[in-house]
């Protein structure tokens, strides 16, 4: 079965490679594509999986979603961005994968997960606010407990709390500070 199901996923992709395809692949320097998109979202899917796991106290799922993370930053072809996605995302992808990787080699210290989650979440939205949110709406939400009231910042997929600082110790504490896309 699943043969034939990449057989027709192959097939369907060799009918769709046409005359009319080739003109849709063009358009990247007219402006964003599906093309141009799909690497910021496979590193906004990393992170949201991330700030999941952190949300339910999982440290040993967010370490491996902050790997994964690492992956996608590590895969994203800055030649399908646009130019200040590009610009952005040179400037945060070397910063964003050190957090990522502190994140994914401690297990066992989710207290010290979450201090990187911290700057990693600035570093996502700016690549979000930059356009590369994959036409995915995701809301800015904001602990004002987290770090002693200096509070936290992050980026959900969903409008209702679910706080990856305080976990399942204060799983509502926040609000959302904006909308994107």
């Amino acid at each position: 079965m699943f043969t034939l199901l990449f057989a027709a996923c192959t097939g369907g992709t060799k009918s769709v490679n046409s005359a009319e395809n080739k003109k849709e692949t063009q358009l990247p320097k007219k402006g964003v594509t599906a093309e141009s998109i799909v690497p910021t979202k496979e590193v906004i899917s990393a992170y949201l999986e991330l700030k999941n796991a952190l949300t339910k106290d999982d440290d040993k799922t967010a370490a491996q979603a902050a790997k994964s993370l690492v992956e996608a930053i590590n895969v994203v072809d800055k030649a399908s961005l646009s130019t200040e996605q590009s610009k952005v995302f040179t400037d945060i992808a070397d910063d964003a994968k050190e957090h990522a990787e502190h994140i994914g080699s401690n297990a066992g210290n989710i207290k010290h997960q979450r201090e990187h989650f911290e700057t990693l979440s600035q570093e996502i939205y700016d690549l979000v606010k930059a356009g590369g949110s994959a036409g995915q709406k995701l809301y800015y939400d904001n602990c004002p407990m987290y770090n002693n009231g200096k509070g936290g910042n992050w980026l959900s997929d969903t409008k209702d709390i679910q706080n990856p600082y305080l976990g399942k110790e204060m799983p509502t504490c926040g609000s959302v500070k904006e909308e994107l896309n």
